[in-house]
């Protein structure tokens, strides 16, 4: 297994404020923008996506957040993944994710389900998709600090998941898109 790689090109620095986010009201209906500093401020209702990305060993890639990460700053995700922006499609947003946080780029995505995730000030409407890779990883510095390959119990019993992505993941267990036995 090679460790991952951080990016060469010099990124500029996220435009956190600015960056527009499709809003939807509680039953998932588009119903506007904003900017992501009043998404948050305001705890709107906005979609997110999760790709969970699993390698031949059937283990779960793990990315600690970089500390400088609006919100769960040092945690782990167990999916890749972010906001989708205004009038972007979640599986474009997801593609776009998981090249910008990974560097995978070129793999199917296989669209798996639907969450709704409602806990400390966070109101999102995820969609879970599954990818099956072996690559090599290439870090995004600005938003990954590390990443790392685990089996699905142990990744589950990690204590500094971020609650959305342990939700998404859990949700895949019961649901019967990850297992054990994979």
């Amino acid at each position: 297994m090679t460790a991952p790689t951080y990016r060469d090109e010099a990124l500029p620095a996220p435009r956190v404020a600015e960056e527009r986010i499709q809003l939807v009201d509680s039953r998932n209906r588009p119903c506007g923008s904003a900017s992501r500093a009043l998404m948050r401020r305001y705890q709107f209702w906005h979609r997110a996506t999760y790709v969970v990305v699993r390698n031949g060993r059937s283990e779960l890639c793990v990315q600690r957040r970089t500390l400088t990460k609006e919100v769960f700053p040092g945690g782990l995700d167990l999916a890749a993944g972010g906001v989708v922006g205004a009038g972007e499609a979640v599986h474009v947003a997801a593609r776009r994710e998981l090249a910008e946080e990974l560097g995978i780029d070129g793999v199917a995505l296989r669209p798996a389900m639907e969450f709704r995730h409602a806990r400390g000030g966070n109101h999102i409407y995820g969609s879970i998709f599954l990818v099956d890779y072996d690559g090599a990883l290439t870090l995004q510095a600005e938003e990954v600090a590390d990443a790392f390959w685990c089996p699905l119990d142990e990744a589950l019993a990690l204590l500094d998941v971020t609650p959305d992505t342990r939700q998404a993941v859990e949700a895949l267990v019961q649901a019967g898109w990850l297992g054990r036995e994979r």
